[in-house]
């Protein structure tokens, strides 16, 4: 995820504790997708998906946080 920003997301991670909690939580939901997806954990097509579009959701606040935070380095 974001692989232009590697540097910059591994120093929010230890600076930004907001940061660092929404990154995890989409990690986390990415890691419940596979397995629903792969038959490890119990899902429904539809739980699935809800979790698909917070996981996106979570996506795209990290990047605002990423764009704010590349503009005030520069």
């Amino acid at each position: 995820m974001f692989p232009e920003y590697r540097d910059l997301i591994s120093r929010l991670k230890t600076e930004d504790a907001r940061f660092q909690r929404i990154f995890e939580k989409h990690n986390q939901l990415d890691h419940e997708i596979q397995n629903m997806e792969s038959g490890i954990l119990p899902g429904s097509q539809l739980e699935i998906e809800a979790k698909k579009k917070e996981k996106l959701a979570l996506k795209d606040e990290l990047y605002v946080i990423l764009k704010k935070a590349e503009a005030a380095s520069v």
